[in-house]
């Protein structure tokens, strides 16, 4: 139990590097060859009846979360790496208890002499 001095501020879940294989790119090699991708996740959501109570029911299911990023990625094709994040980022967002949430994702050797390129965006909900 917390001691009563302290309120309690938020939660966070990151999900680290997930490394996937998309067609993403505007570049016919980009789009006729699957690429490497790096997706960084961070959810807020409220885990304190989750961690008051070591109540399953009450956590947000990060693997549910994880297998639906996954799905998303490899079933579809990408022109901009602003899309595909933008859709991540939408996909989090819809998953309830979620209350903000950002998303970076890495594009490894997009440019000479980088190791990556990568967007985040992050999002709340209203």
């Amino acid at each position: 139990m917390a001691p009563r001095d302290i309120t309690f501020d938020h939660s966070q879940i990151h999900i680290k590097n997930l490394r996937l294989r998309t067609f993403i790119g505007l570049n016919v090699d980009e789009q006729t060859k699957l690429q490497d991708v790096v997706i960084s996740i961070r959810v807020d959501y409220d885990a304190r009846v989750a961690a008051s109570r070591d109540a399953v029911e009450h956590a947000l299911n990060y693997r549910a979360i994880t297998k639906q990023v996954i799905a998303l990625v490899e079933n579809n094709r990408f022109l901009l790496l602003e899309k595909l994040v933008f859709e991540v980022l939408n996909l989090v967002l819809a998953f309830d208890g979620v209350k903000r949430a950002a998303v970076e994702v890495d594009k490894p050797h997009a440019l000479r002499f980088t190791d990556s390129v990568s967007l985040t965006m992050a999002a709340s909900r209203t």
